[in-house]
């Protein structure tokens, strides 16, 4: 298969970016066998990621396995904000880490950063670890130890924040690949975030901040949930990435 006809097929079923695709499938495929039955595969609707086995993320190649959630190019935006708070030698947590692509990211980025990620899903954490992330499995906070409580300079909680009865609009590779948990943010898209906030404060060094992402829409009530939890909070928008930032910062 030429490709230019891997590209026709992949227009064909849909695919908006379909000449970058058909290049990552040519570099990842090691015969004609497994290219045809990678492009069966994408043709068929599974995300390009699940496919190759992994995603591009801050110039990193993350490990991805099916059903670990995706890490998106607008959560670049996240990364890079974290990058300007984060002094080298800090303490960071990924909570939610999914494939550990935020931690990865952020250390690439700043030097000898003490890592740990932690995330509620079996299949998630077993990822990260993959990537080379020590990563622990747990609900939020509660799988921390408690070495760190009071001491983590930076939080990413890259949390879910789909409202529920929005979940059947989201495009039908996430809705029919990625895990619910990973993409579920209840009714209005911010539980998970006020469970983040409340716990934050006991575990964040003092200057220290957590970052969330959410949509533009849910900016306001995002900071004022950090807010209500003691947090001093700014919101960070990047129109490029279409991407919005929440940081709540523990006082000094």
């Amino acid at each position: 298969m030429t490709e230019q006809q891997l590209v026709e097929r992949l227009r064909a079923a849909g695919c908006v970016f379909a000449e970058d695709e058909a290049r990552v499938l040519l570099e990842s495929a090691s015969s004609a066998a497994e290219l045809e039955a990678m492009t069966a595969r994408r043709v068929e609707g599974e995300p390009l990621e699940y496919v190759v086995g992994w995603a591009e993320f801050c110039g990193l190649r993350i490990g991805v396995d099916a059903t670990v959630f995706i890490p998106r190019p607008r959560t670049e935006f996240l990364v890079a904000v974290a990058v300007e708070l984060t002094p080298p030698s800090a303490v960071v947590v990924d909570l939610c880490c999914g494939s550990g692509a935020l931690g990865l990211a952020l250390a690439a980025s700043v030097p000898d950063i003490e890592l740990l990620a932690s995330d509620i899903d079996d299949a998630a954490v077993a990822c990260a670890r993959r990537n080379g992330v020590a990563a622990v499995q747990g609900d939020l906070f509660d799988a921390l130890p408690d070495r760190l409580r009071g001491r983590v300079d930076v939080l990413l909680a890259n949390t879910p924040y789909v409202p529920t009865d929005e979940l059947d609009l989201m495009p039908r590779e996430a809705r029919l690949y990625e895990a619910a948990v990973t993409l579920d943010g209840g009714s209005d898209g911010l539980d998970l975030q006020r469970r983040v906030a409340g716990g934050a404060a006991h575990w964040l060094a003092p200057g220290g901040s957590v970052l969330v992402e959410a949509s533009e829409r849910q900016a306001s009530t995002a900071a004022a949930v950090f807010e209500a939890a003691g947090l001093s909070a700014r919101v960070h928008y990047d129109d490029d990435r279409d991407a919005t930032v929440i940081v709540g910062t523990r006082p000094q």
